[in-house]
């Protein structure tokens, strides 16, 4: 551990903890007054929450990416720029804009198929006559 490392609660965990919420509620902010999001139901509670250890594990779950323990730890590690063992909004976008962008193609490859699964025809093929052959 070194000499700037100090993981005592009390006093300076509140600071610390005050100094998070401000930073959120910057960033909040740029997001609420953003048009691209005005559409978007509840977007003030759903900015405000961290993702924990546990919660982030399930999101990958849901995405096919499961990972051990040691692997969200690690990922969490990576990203948690506050020593606090969660992910805050920025910091998640960060992780998912930045050099580790696995999880970002991820999602955008569930959503193309999404997208390619919505257009395919549903119930059985159309019956086809030798005329209908090229």
């Amino acid at each position: 551990m070194s000499g700037s490392d100090n993981y005592q609660g009390g006093k300076l965990f509140g600071q610390r903890r005050e100094q998070q919420e401000a930073r959120l509620d910057r960033v909040n902010v740029e997001v609420l007054e953003d048009e691209d999001f005005k559409e978007v139901e509840d977007l003030a509670e759903k900015l405000e929450a961290y993702k924990a250890f546990m919660g982030l594990k399930l999101m990958l779950e849901k995405l096919g990416q499961a990972k051990t323990h040691l692997e969200v730890k690690k990922m969490i590690g990576e990203v948690d720029k506050t020593n606090t063992g969660t992910i805050s909004y920025r910091e998640f976008i960060d992780m998912m804009l930045g050099p580790h962008t696995s999880v970002l193609k991820l999602i955008l490859l569930f959503e193309e198929k999404a997208k390619s699964n919505a257009d395919v025809p549903r119930g059985p093929p159309a019956k086809k006559s030798l005329d209908d052959l090229p």
